[in-house]
């Protein structure tokens, strides 16, 4: 499916992308939305009905979230900003640079825009930021009709309509009844009779994490936030909950792994080498490329080292990229395995040492399994019995090098806090290539020396 909607996005036949995109439910929208490309995901905006986009605006991760509205019309941004929640939108501008934030302020309805101005007067991190001020409440002295009508006329335009907070004409807090309950009271019944008089509430300067914990343990779809003179201001819903827990979660794991800052740092590293000024990019970037290139020349004293290897036994040449090729391709592996291992808390930092011999025995099985394939393929292919086992042996033991270094090199550029992100891939590759033509070459040397002339 994802094939296809590319497809006719590159071809600009839009009618026949509308036709698919119509029969698709929205969270299948999410996972095809993640995997394009900007523009492609600017097309899907673009040919989506307009309600369709913005259930799909309204789901999609932050960080997609974020970009869309960085590149979006104005027309487009100002629709998928006032039809998200008053929480969610906050969480959005938190993560946007202040002038942005400033000009999309431009971009709310009157009513939205006071509303965000007063959860963003909140601190960051507590109950009053991260609630939100969608949701239905009753007064004491509606009877079951008055109140059922009410939710039916606010339903829609409401986050939570599960727990129903009471008030009073003060709008101070004084009890919740839930949806279940109203409806099993009887049209006259007076909502005073049934409600619960002891609300369970969070302060507004509550941390959130307290406050998200809080709900998770009393196993309600909201919580009340109010303020120190006990009125009703906000809620906090379960779902919006367990996404804080996640999130402190994570920052937790990092704080354990010593990497406390390494979601920011990254975060700032990435904004940087994307949209930082030329000096600055190269600041980065360059050093490592620097380095590598010393490195690759090295590789090229060590062709030239066995310069009259490759004269003597011309087939020893088709094997090269085989043996670089197959050690760069375990090493991204491992690496990759190491980096996410360690954001997700899988991989303790101060337990380097059990993971690395853990890759070790890792890169020797698939080093020794990818090494015999092709030595027999070798020998069988050329009828050259002692090339294949120089292969063999060559492409094992490149593997399983590759393959550690795909944890140490990672591992030790955190740890001087150095962007991995611009240097694992290069060191990586560099050293690997010039470590696979030094065991190549040895090995072709140790079985094929007495064919060199």
């Amino acid at each position: 499916m994802e094939e296809l909607i590319r497809f006719y996005i590159k071809k600009k036949e839009f009618e026949k992308l509308q036709v698919i995109l119509n029969d698709l439910q929205k969270h299948e929208l999410k996972e095809i939305f993640k995997h394009l490309k900007q523009d492609e995901q600017l097309v899907l905006f673009e040919v989506l009905p307009e309600e369709k986009a913005v259930e799909l605006f309204k789901i999609l991760e932050l960080h997609h979230q974020k970009n869309s509205v960085e590149v979006l019309q104005p027309p487009m941004v100002q629709t998928f900003l006032n039809h998200l929640s008053s929480d969610d939108r906050i969480r959005l501008f938190d993560r946007l640079p202040e002038k942005r934030v400033q000009n999309l302020l431009g971009l709310l309805t009157k009513d939205n825009k006071a509303i965000t101005l007063q959860l963003q007067a909140y601190l960051p991190e507590t109950a009053g930021r991260i609630m939100t001020t969608e949701f239905v409440t009753l007064t004491h002295d509606m009877s079951q009709e008055e109140a059922l009508a009410k939710v039916r006329e606010e339903a829609m335009r409401k986050e939570n309509i599960y727990i129903l907070f009471v008030i009073d004409e003060k709008r101070e807090l004084t009890g919740f009844i839930t949806l279940h309950r109203l409806l099993m009271m009887a049209p006259t019944a007076v909502i005073n009779e049934h409600m619960s008089r002891q609300p369970i509430s969070v302060k507004t300067s509550d941390d959130q994490e307290k406050v998200a914990q809080k709900v998770k343990e009393l196993d309600v779809m909201a919580l009340a936030v109010v303020d120190d003179a006990n009125r009703l201001v906000g809620i906090v819903t379960f779902d919006d909950a367990m996404e804080i827990l996640e999130e402190e979660a994570t920052e937790d794991i990092l704080n354990q792994a010593g990497l406390s800052d390494l979601k920011d740092t990254e975060e700032d590293r990435s904004k940087l080498l994307i949209n930082g000024k030329l000096n600055k990019i190269l600041a980065v970037r360059l050093p490592f490329l620097l380095a590598t290139l010393l490195l690759s020349m090295l590789s090229g004293l060590v062709i030239e080292n066995f310069e009259q290897t490759l004269e003597s036994i011309a087939m020893v040449a088709i094997f090269i990229p085989l043996i670089m090729g197959m050690g760069g391709n375990i090493g991204t592996q491992s690496s990759t395995v190491f980096t996410r291992g360690l954001v997700l808390g899988h991989i303790e930092i101060e337990n380097f040492l059990e993971y690395f011999f853990k890759e070790l025995r890792v890169g020797l099985t698939i080093g020794a399994l990818m090494g015999i394939m092709a030595g027999l393929m070798a020998s069988l292919w050329l009828g050259f019995p002692m090339l294949g086992l120089a292969v063999g042996l060559a492409l094992f033991a490149t593997m399983t090098v590759a393959s550690l270094l795909g944890f140490l090199v990672p591992f030790i550029l955190i740890k001087l806090n150095i962007d991995q992100a611009a240097g694992s891939a290069p060191i990586i590759t560099t050293i690997k290539d010039l470590v696979a033509l030094l065991i190549y070459f040895t090995c072709i040397s140790l079985f094929l020396g007495h064919l060199i002339l």
